[in-house]
């Protein structure tokens, strides 16, 4: 399909419906095909619902949902009505649900079974009308979690008097609330062009096809899956499938088996944590496999058997693994290069809908998040002399109209000349590669004026042997390191010890940690040497889209 004419959600919708209406669209992981003519049908259908309930343009709709087909096919719908989705969370405490709720006026919620008792009756008397979204039945006020299943379908037996409302390309099509690790969430206005050009130029990092796979795993109510994972799929006839739980091992494993995906997005932790559970246990499982992983050709190779394992373990059909969300470890990163693994780094925000940099194929380099997307200026203002760091700046298509009844927040993140500032600090590389110090709030100036980047501290910690995650705060003028351990795998590495191992563990932490402190003060430079390590026992608390809580621990 050609790139359509008019940048709006219905105009995607309807040019897809036509054009690969026997392909699959939206479907359950190994469940009965559902085609794109067959899910055209449904989103009218749900369209002309929503219009007999009253629903009017512009009017707000939340959708409280764990990932499924029929929360795309509301997606659409909503837009056909030409209303405002209002994508909520799963993971979101019922207080921040009730506040999204209330601040965007939200009168009528799509919820999902398993999520309907995370609403509390302040929120439910908030709404006017609430709908499962699992079967689109209606359900009556006050109506107990135990009898939803008994509920039926609400949906029109046929589109007989639905009239689609007249949408542009700068109306407002979505308002998302983000979970930022400074704890402040603010209500991020997409219009239809904000999202749906993004998906049209996310295909110039990655072409896609009808024949693609995408295996779903993020929440859809995060921009990076929203965009990148549900419109550019919908946009160019590929299929999305879900999973009916939670993206566990144990669910994961048969789904790649049986999907055999083309595509998948992750965030880095999901990659991160198999690389630490299965692939850096092997490397360093004793003195030999130690000694050849630190040499590199020997290092290269063994990645890249291993890569090819992992890769087979993902259905052996994966060409594009694309990362975005927060940035990789980059110890994680060379094993995912060297052994060939097909990954990509996405960089952008939720304000951005979300691209706006992407490093993939031969624009990868480790440690990057690669060129601009086409049709996207990036510049560096205040740039640092001596460093070329400064902080990055957006202009494009894709950057959000403001946020929701913050008119003093909006203007505090657009430049006078209209550039959009992304809180964030890098620096160009000589083939115009983007490369991301860190966030400018996480920044701590050093005592001779120094900047000193966490993230770039917790990259070296994190590669050591026994560590699962770790957080680099400032204390008194200090730097400490606070590392949760891999616990199971200390266990395991002293279980020939038999009882003496739970005794080890339990009373040499602190060599480990100690250890840990030296060899990481031995790579960094003098003003980013760890002053302190302390164990954290259990993981650091984070947002739905995995970067650590960092205001927490402050």
């Amino acid at each position: 399909m050609k790139n359509i004419s008019k940048l709006t959600l219905p105009s995607l919708f309807h040019n897809s419906v036509k054009s690969y209406s026997d392909k699959t669209s939206l479907v359950f992981t190994g469940e009965e095909n559902y085609t794109y003519a067959e899910m055209g049908r449904d989103v009218e259908l749900l369209a002309e619902m929503l219009v007999e309930l009253g629903v009017k343009k512009g009017d707000k709709l939340a959708i409280l949902s764990t990932n499924m087909p029929n929360w795309g096919k509301t997606f659409f719908a909503i837009s056909l009505v030409g209303a405002v989705a209002v994508p909520i969370l799963p993971d979101f405490h019922s207080r921040e649900i009730h506040t999204i709720i209330e601040h965007s006026e939200t009168r009528f919620l799509f919820v999902s079974e398993g999520l309907y008792n995370t609403v509390g009756k302040e929120t439910f008397d908030l709404l006017n009308k609430v709908v499962m979204i699992d079967n689109f039945a209606i359900v009556p006020k006050e109506t107990p979690a135990s009898h939803l299943k008994l509920l039926e379908c609400s949906l029109p037996l046929a589109v007989n008097k639905f009239k689609e409302a007249e949408v542009e390309e700068d109306d407002l099509a979505s308002i998302i609330y983000t979970s930022g690790t400074t704890g402040n969430s603010k209500g991020v206005m997409l219009t239809h062009k904000n999202l749906t050009w993004t998906a049209q130029q996310s295909r110039t990092l990655q072409k896609i096809v009808p024949g693609d796979r995408f295996l779903s795993i993020l929440p859809l109510s995060h921009t990076f899956e929203n965009t990148v994972g549900f419109l550019l799929p919908m946009m160019y006839g590929a299929s999305v499938h879900y999973l009916r739980k939670p993206p566990v091992a144990s669910i994961l494993m048969p789904a790649f088996q049986k999907v055999k995906p083309t595509i998948m997005l992750s965030v880095p932790l999901i990659i991160e944590k198999v690389y630490r559970a299965r692939i850096l246990p092997t490397f360093q499982k004793n003195a030999l496999m130690r000694t050849l992983s630190n040499f590199a050709p020997t290092r290269k190779l063994l990645h890249k058997v291993a890569a090819r394992k992992l890769h087979a373990s993902f259905g052996g059909k994966l060409h594009f693994f694309g990362i975005g969300g927060a940035k990789l470890d980059i110890a994680v990163e060379r094993f995912l290069f060297e052994g060939g693994f097909p990954y990509a780094i996405g960089y952008g925000l939720t304000e951005t809908a979300p691209l706006l940099a992407g490093a993939v194929a031969n624009n990868r380099a480790i440690g990057s998040a690669g060129i601009a997307m086409q049709g996207v200026q990036l510049r560096i203002a205040d740039v640092d002399p001596k460093t070329g760091e400064g902080e990055i700046q957006a202009k494009g298509e894709n950057v959000m109209k403001g946020y929701y009844k913050a008119p003093g927040l909006t203007s505090e993140v657009f430049t006078e000349d209209g550039w959009f500032k992304t809180g964030d600090r890098g620096m160009f590389d000589q083939k115009r590669r983007l490369h991301i110090k860190g966030r400018i709030k996480t920044m701590i100036v050093g005592a001779s004026g120094e900047n000193i980047y966490p993230e770039e501290i917790e990259s070296v910690i994190n590669k050591m042997r026994f560590v699962m995650e770790s957080l680099v705060i400032e204390k008194k003028g200090k730097l400490v390191a606070m590392i949760h351990l891999n616990m199971e795998e200390i266990e395991e590495n002293f279980k020939h010890l038999k009882e003496e191992a739970k005794h080890y563990v339990s009373t040499k932490t602190d060599e480990i940690l100690k250890e840990i402190q030296q060899k990481v003060n031995l790579e960094v430079n003098k003003f980013s040497k760890i002053s302190q390590v302390v164990l954290q026992p259990f993981p650091f608390e984070r947002t739905p889209t995995q970067k650590i809580k960092r205001f927490l621990y402050a």
